[in-house]
C-alpha cells in the first residue's frame, strides 16, 4: 500500500516539493568553513583541495534534496566523507558541517536508517571537545536544529500513517456500503422472485395465462436484479423513491398483502429520498419474509417515513438485528437521523430525519 501511495503521490509533503529551496538558503552558512580554510596556515594546494571538498559537499547536499532523493542514504555517507576530508586542513572546525548532515538525515534519509544517521550527526559535535576552544553557542545552534528537523520527521511520519489509516477506514466503509447495497438488492429481488415463483406454481394448472405472466415477470425481475448488482458493485447505483413506491405494492400484492399509501414523494425532503428508498425496500422485504401480515401502511412525511404492518410483531428472536436492519440503522444514523423499531400487534418502522 505504501508503495502504491508513493507512486500516486510522489510529493506527499511540502518538504519533498520545496525542501531543496530551504536547503539552498542554508548553504550560506558554508561561508564559515570557507573562511576557516582561507585563514589556515595550510599550503595553497591543501586549501584548494579543502575548498573543492566544501563545494562538492554543497552540491551533493543540494542535489540530495532534489534529484537524488532516492539515494538518500548514500548521499548522507558521501557528505560525511566529504566533511571528514576537510579535517586535515580546518581540523575540528569541520564539525560546522554537521548541521547539514543532521538536517538531511532527519528529513530525507529513509526509514529505518534515518534514526541512526540522525543520531550520528547529533553526536559528531561532541568531538569539538577535543579542541577545547570551540564556541559554546555552536551547541545552542546545532542540536536545536537537528532536534527541530527530527521533530518534523516524526510528525510527518505520524501524519502519513494517519492518512494511510484514514484510507484503510474509507476502504472498509466502502466495502460495508457495497455489502449493504448488495444485501438490499439481492434480498429484495430474491424475495420477490420466490413469491412470484410460488404464485406461478399455484396458477399453472388453474390459470395458465396468469402463470405465464408471472413467469415473464420473474424473468424481468431477475434481469433487473442482475443490472442492479452490477451497478452497485461499480458504485454507480442510487435507489429511486418513486421506483420503490411503484414496486412495493406489486411485491406485497404477490404475497397477498394489501398496501395503504399515505403521502407522496413530494412530501419528502429531496435530500433524503435515496435513503428513504433504501429503507422502504428493506422494510417491504422484511414484511414479505417475516411479518405474516395482511395489510401494510406506508406513510411519507417531511421528516421521514413510516412502514407499519399488522403482522405477528417482534418476538424475542426478532429483536436481534440482522444485516438488513443493521444496514438500515447505519444508513439513517449516517444521515443524522434515527430509526425506531416497535412491535406489538404488528411491526412499525419509523425513520425520522433532520
Amino acid at each position: 500500500m505504501t508503495a502504491s501511495l508513493a507512486a500516486t503521490h510522489p510529493t506527499r509533503s511540502p518538504w519533498e516539493r520545496w525542501g531543496w529551496v530551504i536547503a539552498a538558503i542554508w548553504l550560506v552558512f558554508l561561508t564559515y568553513p570557507v573562511i576557516e580554510t582561507l585563514e589556515t596556515d595550510a599550503s595553497a594546494p591543501a586549501k584548494g583541495v579543502s575548498l573543492t571538498l566544501i563545494a562538492a559537499f554543497a552540491v551533493t547536499y543540494l542535489l540530495g534534496w532534489s534529484v537524488w532523493r532516492r539515494h538518500a542514504l548514500r548521499i548522507w555517507l558521501a557528505m560525511l566523507l566529504l566533511a571528514l576530508g576537510t579535517v586535515p586542513v580546518i581540523g575540528i572546525e569541520a564539525i560546522g558541517l554537521t548541521p547539514y548532515l543532521g538536517a538531511y538525515a532527519a528529513m530525507v534519509v529513509p526509514a529505518p536508517w534515518w534514526k541512526g544517521t540522525t543520531l550520528v550527526s547529533a553526536l559528531l559535535p561532541i568531538l569539538s571537545l577535543i579542541g577545547g576552544d570551540f564556541p559554546a553557542f555552536f551547541f545552542l545552534m546545532v542540536w536545536p536544529l537537528i532536534g527541530f528537523f527530527t521533530a518534523l520527521r516524526v510528525f510527518s511520519d505520524l501524519e502519513e500513517r494517519s492518512e494511510e489509516a484514514r484510507a484503510e477506514l474509507a476502504l472498509v466503509a466502502e466495502r460495508d456500503r457495497v455489502a449493504r447495497d448488495v444485501h438490499d438488492v439481492l434480498g429484495h429481488s430474491l424475495t420477490a422472485l420466490s413469491i412470484k415463483a410460488e404464485l406461478a406454481a399455484r396458477l399453472i394448472e388453474v390459470d395458465p395465462a396468469r402463470a405465464r405472466a408471472e413467469l415473464e415477470s420473474i424473468q424481468e425481475t431477475a434481469r433487473q436484479a442482475l443490472t442492479e448488482v452490477r451497478s452497485t458493485v461499480g458504485g454507480l447505483r442510487a435507489a429511486s423513491l418513486d421506483a420503490e413506491l411503484e414496486a412495493a405494492p406489486r411485491v406485497l400484492a404477490d404475497a397477498g398483502v394489501r398496501t395503504r399509501l399515505l403521502g407522496t414523494v413530494a412530501d419528502t425532503d429531496p435530500r433524503h429520498r435515496t435513503l428513504l428508498a433504501w429503507v422502504l425496500r428493506e422494510s417491504v422485504t422484511n414484511v414479505v419474509r417475516h411479518a405474516g401480515a395482511s395489510t401494510v401502511s406506508i406513510e411519507l412525511t417531511a421528516t421521514g417515513l413510516v412502514v407499519a404492518d399488522d403482522g405477528t410483531g417482534l418476538g424475542t428472536d426478532d429483536r436481534r438485528e440482522g444485516n438488513g436492519l443493521r444496514g438500515m440503522r447505519e444508513r439513517v444514523a449516517a444521515a443524522g437521523g434515527t430509526l425506531r423499531l416497535t412491535g406489538g400487534s404488528g411491526t412499525r418502522v419509523e425513520v425520522v430525519l433532520p
